[in-house]
């Protein structure tokens, strides 16, 4: 079948995306939306085809399974090793632990978050790990489901976005590399300052932790978890988890952390690795900007459950037999994200330049709009996370972005905006990520968290959206003064003033008893 070098379907590129995105906030149900969004795309790229519909997507699945081989992978490998910890009683040793040291619902929400900050190697792996540690803690304390999500989601991407050795920051480097600027590392740090989503994400909920600020969807289940214990507001989800929960009673602290330290530094290596860095061609720096991040993940992941196999056995804290059965339901426990996934790569690809070229499209919209050249990183932030929301991926949307927005600033009156214009990408490209139900840190963020995944979107668009808001203002504001500090400092500050108005008129903790918990 030959395919288009340079499709161009105009306004018909964005409804696959639509429709999904629109039947999943409708039917509160991803899989089917995903499917139809997919299959919808690949009716309009086929004109209308029925069979050529069919094979359009089974082509588009089969390649995107191949090319993220290495993250399906990982993720079973994942949760083999949170399933196997979980038997040996690791999980629960530390939430113990945890329980007897942090004594307040804000230490728990507090600690969940410096969790997720130091784990900056990888969104997917952050996701993950923090919310299966996290989850006994925040049970404890009657923290939602949907406000761990939330936590999990806010300092995954965020995070990731401004570590410049992390797997986001080696590509976004190459990107921008490849766009043009002489030093992509460098060019990526100097834009840190400039990603305003990511930094005030990242203060806003320390805010959110702090007080007891709940607004939006989010209250409903705060209030429910507070007042009546049910942290999931979701009954089958709860029965579902709690009756596959099997947790040894021979295990320690170690248990759990052992594994996970292994899991960071045995990525670290992993990285340095396949970037070239133990070779001496290149140094350790480069070695991540050049290195196989999913590859290293799989590589660190199952070094991980190999030391935690030798940890257990020989101690004889869970059987061999037990063992090889929790890889066996680690691996099930996944089925779910896998579908999610598949489904989710399935649709951006069909999205992609190859078939509806939905990112072209709107880029070409950026390029032919006539606006004064001080709004273009606020216009670039909002197509930034119209394009992130509607594809559902930050990577490809800065992938997409980032060549565009170095050709806007490459004449002389635009060449003091690359920056501004390269941070609003960033930033705008995490908004859309977390706005988006397909979105895969989002669909992750629920995974880790163990909350319905509608539940988790609903509730955070509302957080992000006020973030974004505050950000947009900034990015007028840098395109004018020229100094991120400055636009950074004002973006915060209004920040902090929209959620003390939203606190004092919405009286967010005025109907809600705290009594029962130890705020």
């Amino acid at each position: 079948m030959e395919v288009l070098e340079l499709p161009n379907f105009g306004l018909l590129s964005i409804i696959p995306p639509l429709v999904a995105i629109v039947l999943a906030l409708v039917n509160k149900e991803v899989i089917s939306s995903l499917i139809v969004g997919i299959l919808a795309g690949a009716l309009i790229y086929s004109k209308g085809n029925i069979i050529e519909m069919i094979t359009i997507t089974c082509q588009v699945m089969g390649e995107k399974i191949g090319g993220n081989a290495y993250i399906l992978i990982f993720l079973g490998l994942l949760g083999a090793i949170v399933i196997v910890v979980t038997k040996a009683g690791g999980s629960a040793a530390y939430g113990d632990w945890a329980v007897k040291r942090i004594t307040t619902r804000r230490g728990a929400s507090l600690a969940t978050i410096v969790l997720g900050c130091l784990i900056f190697i990888d969104d997917y792996f952050n996701c993950l790990t923090v919310g299966t540690v996290m989850r006994p803690v925040t049970d404890k304390h009657r923290i939602s489901r949907a406000k761990l999500a939330y936590l999990l989601d806010a300092t995954a991407a965020p995070v990731c976005i401004i570590a410049p050795i992390s797997s986001w920051g080696a590509s976004v480097a190459t990107y921008m590399q490849q766009s043009g600027c002489k030093n992509g590392m460098i060019a990526f740090i100097t834009t840190i300052p400039y990603n305003l989503y990511a930094i005030l994400t990242i203060v806003m909920i320390i805010i959110v932790c702090v007080t007891k600020l709940n607004f939006g969807p989010m209250k409903k289940f705060e209030k429910n978890a507070i007042e009546n214990g049910d942290v999931f507001s979701n009954k089958e989800q709860a029965e579902e988890e709690y009756s596959s929960s099997n947790n040894g009673t021979k295990g320690k602290v170690y248990d759990l952390v052992i594994p996970i330290v292994t899991l960071i530094i045995a990525t670290i290596l992993a990285m340095i690795y396949t970037g070239g860095g133990f070779t001496g061609k290149c140094s350790i720096s480069d070695s991540f900007g050049n290195c196989d991040a999913p590859l290293s993940l799989v590589l660190g992941s199952f070094i991980a459950l190999i030391i935690t196999f030798i940890l257990f056995i020989p101690r004889k804290i869970i059987s061999f037999t037990d063992f090889m059965e929790g890889i066996t339901e680690g691996i099930k426990s996944m089925v779910p994200a896998f579908t999610i996934l598949i489904l989710a790569w399935t649709i951006s690809g069909i999205c992609s330049k190859d078939y509806l070229n939905t990112g072209g499209f709107l880029g070409n919209l950026v390029n032919e709009f006539s606006f004064p050249v001080f709004i273009l990183p606020a216009f670039i932030f909002i197509v930034a996370g119209f394009l992130g929301f509607a594809t559902g991926t930050s990577w490809g949307t800065m992938a997409i972005l980032i060549p565009i927005g170095a050709a806007i600033t490459s004449t002389s009156n635009t060449a003091d905006l690359l920056y501004p214009v390269l941070g609003a990408i960033l930033a705008g490209a995490v908004y859309g990520d977390h706005i988006s139900p397909i979105s895969d840190t989002t669909i992750l963020s629920s995974t880790g968290a163990g909350c319905n995944h509608i539940d988790h979107v609903s509730t955070q668009i509302v957080y992000a959206t006020v973030v974004a808001g505050c950000c947009l203002v900034g990015f007028l504001l840098s395109g004018l003064l020229f100094n991120p500090y400055v636009s950074l400092l004002i973006s915060i500050i209004l920040m902090i003033l929209v959620l003390y108005i939203i606190h004092k008129f919405k009286g967010s903790n005025k109907d809600i008893d705290y009594s029962k918990v130890n705020y």
